[in-house]
C-alpha cells in the first residue's frame, strides 16, 4: 500500500510574487485568512468613527477606526490605527503594501500592520 504525500496543498489566489515577496495584483475576493505580504489596491466606501483601546502591552492608549474598501470584485473590512485614521477618508484610492488577513469575529479584515504600507493614491 501506498504512504499518502506529505506535501501541502498550496493555497489559492495568486501565486504572483513582486520583487519584495509581496503578491501582488490581488483582488478582494483573492483574500484568505491567513495571507500575509498582501498588497491590493481599493476604493474606500466607508468609515467607521474612531475609538480608543488599550494597549495590552504597555500602558498606552491608541486610536482605532474601521474602513470599508472594494474594488470590482468584493469588499473587505480594513484596520486603520492612530495616523492611518486621518489620512484616509471615503472614495479615496488606497494602496495596502505588505498587509496581511485575519479574521476577527468571524469576519476577515485587511491589516497593514508596523510592516505594512498603507498610501492614498
Amino acid at each position: 500500500m501506498k504512504k499518502p504525500s506529505k506535501t501541502r496543498a498550496k493555497p489559492r489566489g495568486s501565486g504572483r510574487l513582486n520583487v519584495n515577496g509581496a503578491k501582488k495584483g490581488l483582488n478582494v475576493k483573492d483574500l484568505r485568512n491567513g495571507m500575509k505580504r498582501v498588497s491590493i489596491e481599493a476604493k474606500v466606501i466607508e468609515k467607521g468613527n474612531p475609538r480608543e483601546v488599550m494597549s495590552r502591552y504597555k500602558d498606552e492608549t491608541y486610536r482605532v477606526a474601521d474602513a470599508v474598501i472594494a474594488d470590482e470584485t468584493g469588499s473587505i473590512k480594513l484596520t486603520l490605527w492612530n495616523e492611518q485614521i486621518d489620512q484616509v477618508n471615503v472614495d479615496d484610492t488606497v494602496k495596502i503594501e505588505n498587509g496581511y488577513v485575519t479574521s476577527f469575529k468571524g469576519e476577515i479584515q485587511l491589516n497593514v500592520g508596523k510592516f505594512g504600507k498603507l498610501t492614498v493614491e
